[in-house]
């Protein structure tokens, strides 16, 4: 038959059930399954095939469907119940955040990140970042923190992975139409599309804008594919961490200045701006122009009005993770912006300079973004180690131990991943209000009251919806590659919902070794082939596309599963997405981690898996380092001094297979005579009531609040007052201090040697004094301190430190000073002690912040 054309029938929300519209473009029902719940009821099957996205699934349900629904008593009582419950969340005043500081109702936070993973229905994140991002979101609108979101929208996903019959990934990206997502545009006074301008080089790029929904606040979303746009710029927002480096720098100018130039055309002016990553550093330098443009500000009046309020966090502990340019793809996108603020080239240029071992020098983002914020952190206490030492060279007379980088460790959010059979057994067994409980220790110690009978029920049907999910992806691969269909069905039916089942599923990045465990191939055989203990392995996760070596692992991992030994033991699941995340870190019985210690800032679905009984067998790295308790889970791979990767991994491979054949096995099959394994399900216990009420995105963002966000309304609004006064003054009393650092002296006397022990008993006071020659600066613009460190036995220096400020004594003669003060050390022991003068401002967010230290010696040990 020919056809000449087609025809697309709209269905229409009948009036009883209009407001399915209102729950549709809402990521609330990311968190709420009673929304979910409607959909579903209105047509299973089309909810599973537009992947759950509810605005796809109104613009193409049958209308009939809609209509019976309509009609439909019981489902219309439901809807009506999910609809107070929706309102009441929405236009509750007496919120969290009111409740404890109504002084700041009024303020906005602005959170600037390059990816937002809220849902798989908007699949514009590439892994970790994007979904702590959206958990952040998710969080702040719970507890009723005024927060805008900021990113970009990207016209095509991160990608679909397909994995071919050889175990090659490839790397499909389909185009993706905003108007088919929960997500609504933002128009302008005229009541058409906001399109704010962007200076990109040497042309203007227009953005428009979509508007997410997550509860109760905002993501703003920019895109650069509109007409008005030439065909190159509309790409420029086409693939998330795509394309070239000039398309890198391109997108994060969109992102960083065109996210500060849509707020402000929004009329929306945040009080606090937090970087999420380097990505969105350019917010802070739109921020600066303003100032400079507007107010009259010199650039370094204006970067401290601008640094006061700005908070940055790092999630990357190695190098080669921060996002740097080389100099001249910085002339070329920012020459023009040097000139409008009035500084030279290499003012400029020194903000983000970062000479490399080579000798050539390069614009590192990070360091740009430590230069342009006061509020820094990373995302776990160990990653805080590490970057202190990584990014010391910021602050290069600075101790590593005070590099003023703090830290926050990540979080996920707890209604969004723990799982419906999870949140059923809470209900019925701890408290119907549960969920008001999340970051509550103490309520959580109630999970030892769950009946081992019914948590082990709840995970055994965890496991099975986990299993199905993973055979029905096996076999669209399956029938895609032509692996004949009694060898599928054969390798679909010997996964089990009885056998001990480990999951690791994440970024393909070559650090996290993904295929340590097949490193004793043969041990791992006997392992997971015992006839009476036998163990399944499910993997997934994508290697970025132009990551080979992450490839070449997931190659490896997908041939060892087809071998005869290991098929039906070893899965590979394609395209890891958000949705199989949910079945696996719910299912699994343990979730196993093993990257190369300290390259780990934090991870999170580890914490997930936690949340929902599975057990923890990882590297002693990121958060497991806070997590773990010797009960709840497994930890192996201390150390990380090893001289070569080989030795490294021969090492904690080792401890695997030791750990996981006399531990983990035999725990998980020493069963009573109904099979219920009673001290496998306490440790589950355990690591429900160790990890979920801690390692929460309540809990996380309440610490930026507290720690990050006030500390920032505070110090803004004291900066701006009487037109930047402080800021200008903060300014100037930096430059007189560069000036004039190097005429301070501390003078040496007879105790400043290290052959002279000062003795004082515990409890006691021991009087001190030094001299101090401060040239042209003056005692009101430092801080003269003893600095005390202990000696391990061994004679090495401890992690231990304490500081004891001294005060002026005396003026001895012009610029030469006294200072004297009594210590009283805070514990016993050896240590040994030097004196440093540090430039002094009242008004300083960190008493070591300008990085200039004079240390007796020249240095601190």
């Amino acid at each position: 038959m020919h056809f000449i054309g087609q025809v697309r029938v709209i269905p229409h929300l009948p009036q009883a059930i209009q407001r399915l519209q209102d729950l549709a473009y809402n990521f609330y029902f990311t968190w709420h399954p009673e929304v979910r719940d409607l959909f579903i009821a209105i047509d299973r099957q089309l909810w599973k095939q537009v992947n759950h996205n509810p605005v796809r699934f109104l613009q193409v349900v049958q209308q009939n469907k809609l209509e019976e629904k309509a009609n439909d008593r019981e489902f219309l009582s439901r809807f009506n119940q999910v609809l107070k419950q929706f309102d009441a969340y929405i236009n509750e005043k007496n919120t969290w955040f009111v409740q404890h500081f109504p002084e700041y109702k009024n303020h906005t936070i602005a959170y600037f990140t390059a990816e937002f993973g809220f849902h798989e229905s908007l699949p514009i994140y590439a892994g970790g970042l994007g979904v702590l991002a959206g958990d952040h979101m998710k969080s702040a609108s719970d507890l009723g923190i005024p927060l805008v979101g900021i990113s970009l929208f990207y016209n095509q996903t991160y990608f679909t992975q397909e994995i071919d019959s050889a175990g090659n990934q490839i790397a499909l990206y389909q185009e993706i139409n905003p108007l088919e997502l929960p997500l609504r545009p933002v128009l302008n006074a005229e009541g058409t599309p906001l399109l704010v301008s962007v200076p990109l080089a040497h042309r203007e790029v227009k953005v428009r804008v979509w508007e997410a929904r997550v509860g109760r606040i905002s993501a703003y979303l920019l895109d650069s594919n509109v007409p008005e746009n030439s065909p190159q710029d509309r790409q420029i927002t086409s693939r998330l961490y795509g394309g070239d480096q000039e398309t890198r720098i391109s997108q994060e100018i969109l992102l960083g200045m065109g996210g500060a130039r849509v707020l402000k055309a929004m009329g929306i002016e945040p009080q606090a701006w937090h970087m999420n990553e380097g990505h969105s550093v350019f917010m802070a330098l739109q921020r600066i122009e303003n100032l400079v443009k507007e107010r009259g500000l010199s650039f370094p009046e204006a970067l401290e009005a601008v640094s006061i309020n700005t908070i940055f966090t790092t999630h990357t502990p190695v190098p080669a993770g921060n996002d740097a340019f080389p100099l001249d793809i910085k002339d070329k996108y920012f020459h023009k912006y040097w000139e409008s603020v009035g500084i030279k080239r290499h003012e400029f240029m020194e903000l983000g300079s970062q000479v490399q071992p080579e000798g050539y020098e390069i614009f590192n983002l990070t360091i740009l973004a430590l230069n342009l914020s006061r509020y820094r952190n990373v995302v776990s206490q160990l990653h805080a180690e590490v970057s202190r030492r990584l990014w010391k060279t910021v602050w290069p007379d600075v101790p590593s131990s005070e590099v003023p980088i703090s830290y926050i460790t990540n979080g996920v959010h707890a209604l969004t991943w723990i799982s419906r059979k999870m949140r059923d057994t809470f209900t019925r067994h701890l408290s119907p209000r549960w969920m008001e409980s999340i970051d509550a220790t103490d309520f959580w110690n109630k999970v030892d009251e769950i009946p081992d009978e019914v948590l082990w029920k709840t995970k055994l049907a965890l496991k099975e919806k986990m299993i199905n999910h993973v055979r029905e992806r096996l076999e669209k691969q399956f029938k895609r590659n032509k692996i004949g269909s009694h060898r599928g069905l054969r390798i679909r039916n010997a996964i089990r919902t009885e056998t001990l089942t480990i999951g690791f599923a994440r970024r393909f990045a070559t650090y996290k070794r993904g295929t340590l465990i097949f490193r004793d191939i043969e041990r791992l055989k006997r392992l997971i082939n015992h006839p009476e203990r036998p163990v399944q392995i499910i993997f997934a996760g994508k290697a970025h596309p132009k990551d080979t070596g992450g490839q070449e692992l997931i190659r490896q991992i997908y041939q060892i599963s087809m071998q005869p030994e290991f098929r039906g033991k070893v899965i590979f699941v394609e395209n890891y997405d958000v949705g199989l995340a949910r079945d696996l870190i719910s299912g699994v019985d343990v979730w196993l981690n093993n990257p190369l210690r300290t390259q780990e800032a934090s991870g999170t679905s580890g914490q997930k898996a936690g949340m929902n009984g599975g057990l923890n067998f990882s590297v002693l790295d990121g958060w497991w380092c806070e997590g773990y308790r010797g009960d709840n889970g497994w930890a192996f791979g201390d150390q990380d001094d090893f001289p070569s990767q080989e030795e490294w991994n021969a090492w904690d491979s080792e401890e695997l297979y030791d750990i996981l054949e006399n531990e983990i096995i035999p725990l998980y099959y020493q069963r009573d005579e109904n099979d219920i394994p009673h001290q496998w399900i306490q440790f589950m216990k355990n690591s429900i009531k160790t990890i979920l009420p801690v390692f929460n995105t309540h809990r996380m963002v309440k610490e930026y609040l507290q720690t990050m966000y006030l500390p920032a309304f505070k110090m803004a609004e004291l900066y701006s007052r009487e037109n930047f006064r402080i800021a200008r003054e903060i300014s100037q009393w930096k430059e007189r201090i560069q000036r004039f650092w190097s005429d301070v002296r501390i003078v040496p006397n007879h105790n400043h040697t290290l052959q002279q022990t000062m003795e004082v008993n515990f409890g006691e006071e021991l009087p001190i004094e030094t001299v101090v020659e401060l040239g042209r600066l003056t005692p009101e613009d430092v801080r003269v301190q003893m600095y005390m460190v202990r000696l391990e036995l061994d004679g090495s220096l401890s992690d231990d430190f304490e500081v004891f400020d001294l005060s002026l004594t005396k003026k001895l003669e012009p610029g030469k000073f006294l200072y004297s003060g009594k210590i009283k050390p805070s514990d016993s022991g050896n240590y040994r002690y030097t004196f440093r003068v540090l430039p002094y401002h009242p008004h300083q967010v960190n008493p070591v912040e300008v990085g200039l230290i004079h240390w007796l010696n020249g240095e601190a040990f």
